[in-house]
């Protein structure tokens, strides 16, 4: 296990609690040197952890920990599809999706949780990116949050 798995291991994130691939889409879509993440709820071991509006179902604080959990389940795409988190150059481009109340104005908050491990996983450098929070009306499942991702591989 290399040192980037062992950074998300010890942020409570253990690789065997992953997604699995479906039917319909791909973890990953690989294209040259870029690394397109399909989006991730916030799913441990295959249970759903985080279901409603934010605030009013759903408080900030346990959607932000919902959107790291999102974040590990893209790094545990990684790690299945790629075998290992150090093919990854850099993270370039993270988009988070909050199920939100409409006055809620706050999903940027919401999705430094994926942005702050996504830091702590490749480090201040490789692990700053562009990002997008987008506030929705409804997401899949009735999830609180969705997190996708873009990475660049190494050469």
């Amino acid at each position: 296990m290399g040192e980037r798995e062992q950074k998300l291991e010890a942020a409570g994130f253990p690789l065997d609690r992953g997604p699995k691939e479906g039917a319909v889409i791909d973890l990953l879509s690989v294209l040259g040197d870029t690394v397109y993440a399909s989006g991730q709820v916030p799913y441990d071991a295959g249970v759903l952890t985080s279901k409603g509006k934010v605030p009013s179902q759903v408080s900030v604080e346990e959607a932000t920990r919902a959107a790291a959990l999102c974040a590990a389940n893209i790094l545990r795409a990684v790690v299945l599809k790629l075998g290992s988190l150090d093919r990854i150059e850099r993270v370039v481009r993270v988009t988070g999706y909050v199920n939100a109340d409409p006055d809620f104005t706050d999903c940027h908050l919401v999705i430094n949780g994926a942005t702050n491990l996504l830091k702590e996983v490749f480090g201040p450098e490789a692990g700053r990116h562009a990002r997008t929070a987008l506030g929705m009306g409804q997401l899949p499942l009735g999830t609180s949050v969705e997190v996708e991702a873009i990475f660049q591989l190494r050469k």
